[in-house]
């Protein structure tokens, strides 16, 4: 068996065997097939596709390339997994929250992919933050205080850890059959017993249909199941930022304004709605009005705020961020955004924006990039608003005037405006679980 044999099964759109897919997995997470035989397979997938069958062996296979986690927590093991999206900083706001109501989250994080951010970078922004633990350092930090959020170990499926990299920089990040392996094979390698999933949909997420990321919960929930795991899946709407605040450091400000109750909003919905599920998965709330109702006291008693505290001191940070953000990475000197035109908020091409905060230094344009954790912007309107001519819409946090102009540009090009009011976007759409799909109201 070689690699251009399969290769060259994959291009002519055939399934893959066991042994076809074991071979490569394997030469992934050892290193001896290059980056170029395997970015052209991850081609070959992304146009091809996989059958049900073929991506559920991927996934077992990744998730046996390395170590396979069976951590005792004094509770059961929940993870929580967004496919990615602008603004999106549920897993710093419900970790803490979860693990406050007495959840064990084992949270293992990617960085940013494409034009999505990464809560691995979005950590890192905190200073002496430590992402990369040795595995018997993160079950101990769950067990004693209820939770961690690390990057993805050595260890723990690097045959993920090195396709997940080749996806960023070959715009093969928007394959179900690749998604669903990349992010399920982390989450069983890491010993997660109970899965919450959170597929975005809209113009700033992965699938920008409604249709393909129920598509996509579907398989993971199906291969879940398959794996015997408790695997729900959330659709929620990403047709704009879920939160204002886009770049590294400032999503953890928002992150923290959230916990101590300064700030509501989408974010915070999202997040206590993704939260209610993980305590209800684990046992530890029998309704979802329950659940909720232990979340937003947490919020209140100040509870979930002390153990993202308790998280970043057991994680080597400076815990003294919760109560003075200043001291993460942040530019003095912000610019605003005026609008040009005048009308009510009604398109965001949350992809552009994406893509804006990674051109401004947020995120990768190539793997070896370095990230600047201090720049970003703040959108200061939501879908729905209504905009006079000259109103700031955002606020930029750039290292230069030139990536200030052009993201200036970038974010203006991105929006649409309407005579006429507009709703709000949705942020729920359905519910997955192997019984089925269920409608979510709003």
């Amino acid at each position: 068996m070689d690699m251009l044999s399969i290769l060259e099964t994959k291009k002519r759109g055939k399934a893959l065997t066991p042994e076809q897919i074991g071979y490569f997995v394997r030469g992934a997470a050892d290193g001896t097939v290059p980056d170029y035989q395997l970015s052209a397979l991850l081609m070959a997938i992304r146009l091809n596709g996989m059958t049900p069958e073929e991506t559920a062996q991927l996934t077992m296979a990744m998730a046996r390339s390395g170590d396979m986690l069976e951590p005792e927590v004094g509770g059961v093991p929940v993870d929580k997994h967004s496919t990615g999206g602008v603004g999106d900083t549920t897993t710093l706001i419900l970790a803490p929250l979860v693990a406050a109501c007495g959840g064990k989250v084992l949270k293992m994080s990617g960085r940013g992919l494409g034009h999505t951010g990464g809560t691995v970078d979005k950590l890192e922004s905190i200073p002496g933050m430590r992402t990369s633990l040795p595995e018997d350092e993160f079950v101990s930090i769950v067990r004693r205080i209820g939770c961690a959020v690390v990057g993805q170990s050595a260890q723990l499926a690097p045959a993920d850890k090195r396709l997940y990299a080749l996806r960023d920089v070959t715009a093969t990040v928007d394959s179900v059959p690749l998604i669903v392996s990349s992010i399920l094979s982390k989450k069983f390698a890491g010993g997660s017993k109970a899965i919450v999933l959170d597929v975005k949909t809209g113009s700033g997420a992965l699938m920008p249909t409604l249709e393909a990321s129920v598509e996509l919960a579907k398989a993971m929930v199906d291969i879940g199941r398959l794996a015997g795991r408790s695997v729900t899946a959330v659709v929620s709407g990403m047709e704009e930022p879920l939160g204002s605040h886009v770049g590294n450091a400032l999503e953890v400000k928002e992150a923290v304004d959230v916990l101590a109750g300064r700030t509501g909003g989408p974010l915070k919905k999202v997040s206590l709605f993704l939260g209610a599920r993980m305590l209800m998965a684990t046992g530890l709330a029998d309704t979802e009005e329950e659940a909720l109702a232990r979340l937003e006291n947490a919020v209140a008693s100040g509870a979930g705020l002390n153990k993202l505290k308790e998280m970043i001191a057991a994680q080597g940070g400076d815990p003294r961020i919760c109560d003075d953000i200043s001291l993460l990475p942040h530019i003095d000197a912000t610019v605003p955004v005026p609008a040009r035109e005048e009308g009510y908020l009604s398109h965001v091409n949350g992809t552009a924006l994406g893509l804006a905060a990674q051109r401004m230094g947020a995120g990768r344009v190539k793997k070896e990039d370095v990230i600047d954790p201090a720049v970003g912007f703040v959108m200061e309107k939501r879908i729905g608003d209504f905009v006079k001519k000259g109103d700031v819409i955002a606020t930029l946090h750039p290292r230069t005037e030139a990536s200030a102009r052009e993201a200036a540009e970038s974010i203006l090009s991105a929006l649409s405006f309407s005579p006429v009011p507009v709703p709000r976007a949705r942020l729920l759409y359905a519910l997955i679980t192997p019984q089925g799909v269920q409608p979510l109201d709003e």
